[in-house]
């Protein structure tokens, strides 16, 4: 949870950041996109190097793992706003902030919450992952153990239970988008019933 929430604070800064200045975009997107593409547990032990053993790695793990999907999903829908609403808030007379807050935030929630149910499953691998190359407890742990030992009941007891964490919290997440987007077409059933 520690990892995902570090992801959803640092990602949404970052594609805030990313939108209102097209030079960090560009010098941060190759870097992105280059550290999505490796393996995670490659460079796990590298963590385990340079933070030692405990929480840290693990945090960090997850982080990686969620990060990536929250930034896209946030720069796309940041970006995504209609040019035509953004003249019409500057004629009346709304400031950046304003803007922001008022226009390219809410719209862009859609996008942002499909991130974050993605990123909510790959933080709960990414934690496995770091306790897979760092930990003498956890899931990880157990299911690394279970796979040394041919004890094919707890590994696929360890994956089930992997599995259903990333299925909690996403719905946890699918529930919060409820709360807050209930205007957004996906959340009407009625406008789904009628368009049959």
């Amino acid at each position: 949870m520690l990892g995902f929430a570090i992801a959803i604070v640092v990602g949404v800064v970052s594609a805030v950041v990313m939108v209102y200045s097209p030079t960090v975009e560009k010098s941060l997107y190759p870097l992105l996109l280059f550290a999505q593409v490796i393996p995670k547990i490659a460079i796990a032990p590298l963590f385990i190097v340079w933070l030692g053993f405990g929480l840290s790695p693990k945090v960090v793990v997850a982080v990686l793992m969620a990060f990536f999907p929250i930034v896209i999903s946030g720069v796309t829908g940041l970006k995504s706003i209609d040019p035509e609403m953004l003249q019409l808030s500057a004629t009346m007379g709304a400031g950046p902030g304003q803007t922001f807050v008022k226009i390219r935030f809410p719209a862009a929630l859609p996008h942002l919450f499909a991130g974050l149910k993605v990123a909510a499953t790959m933080a709960v691998t990414g934690a496995v992952v770091g306790e897979f190359v760092g930990a003498n407890e956890g899931l990880g742990y157990v299911i690394l153990q279970a796979n040394g030992n041919l004890d094919t009941p707890t590994l696929f007891a360890g994956l089930l239970i992997m599995s259903l964490l990333g299925v909690v919290l996403f719905v946890v997440v699918e529930a919060l988008e409820h709360l807050v987007l209930p205007w957004h077409a996906s959340r009407r059933t009625d406008a789904a019933t009628t368009s049959l």
